[in-house]
């Protein structure tokens, strides 16, 4: 099955969970997100992978427009329902590939991706369509879970991601990001990385990741070495889980002579 195909199948059967998810409503970085945007109330924003609209919604209130994308139709009509439940009328959810949006160059003055890109196919490709779309002087706000730099870290994050999600491709490291920024022409910064409590029960469960890779999480967690579960603040009883590194990166493109 295609990778696009595959996302669609599973977050389209999780749309509902993903819609009530505290951790995709209240999570820390997105207060941090409002704060960085420094917006003026006039920005038109662009939310890619906007999934069931969060972050969408949380803009909508400090500027005049926010377009929500993502390829997921079920997610995008649990958008849409939330935007109407809560009377948002300056947003819209449209149907589009990340790496290829369908939108006009020099369209939006901000565009925001929060806790999905480490399911782009080609982020850097994603990376040079948000330049595309963006006006001279515009900023991009990255939000993602991080691999830490350490090799070892990294590939046990990574292994865990992709037992529990099929459609994992990764996690990728704050230099990775701040690379891929620079070579599409933006000056990139690091603003902050949160270390967020995920529970496992409801991590596994919002996916719905099968018993057999759950089972294989476990022994996984169990079997960590001390850094990696000193790292990750590893939890194996009675109540199971482990901290989520999400970093949150401002770019901005230069202004126009």
């Amino acid at each position: 099955m295609e990778t696009r195909e595959a996302i669609q199948q599973q977050f389209g059967a999780a749309a509902a969970r993903y819609a009530t998810s505290s951790y995709h409503q209240i999570s820390p970085d997105l207060d941090a997100m409002l704060a960085a945007a420094l917006c003026d109330g006039r920005e038109r924003v662009l939310d890619v992978g906007t999934g069931t609209g969060h972050t969408a919604l949380a803009f909508a209130p400090f500027v005049a427009e926010v377009v929500g994308v993502d390829f997921t139709p079920a997610m995008l009509q649990e958008a849409r329902r939330l935007a109407a439940e809560r009377g948002v009328a300056n947003v819209r959810f449209d149907e589009g590939d990340a790496m290829a949006l369908p939108y006009a160059a020099d369209s939006f003055d901000l565009v925001t991706c929060r806790v999905c890109a480490h399911h782009f196919a080609d982020p850097a490709k994603a990376v040079l369509e948000v330049a595309r779309v963006l006006r001279p002087g515009g900023r991009f706000l990255l939000v993602d879970s991080v691999a830490p730099e350490d090799p070892a870290q990294d590939t046990f994050f990574n292994t865990i991601e992709l037992l529990r999600d099929r459609c994992h491709v990764r996690n990728h490291r704050i230099s990775e990001w701040c690379s891929m920024l620079l070579a599409a022409g933006f000056v990139a910064e690091h603003l902050d990385t949160y270390a967020v409590p995920l529970d496992f029960e409801d991590w596994v469960e919002r996916i719905g990741t099968p018993e057999v890779e759950r089972a294989a999480l476990r022994a996984l967690f169990r079997g960590a070495t001390r850094a990696v579960t000193e790292y990750f603040a590893l939890r194996t009883g009675p109540e199971w889980g482990f901290d989520v590194s999400i970093g949150l990166l401002r770019a901005r493109l230069p202004a126009a002579d």
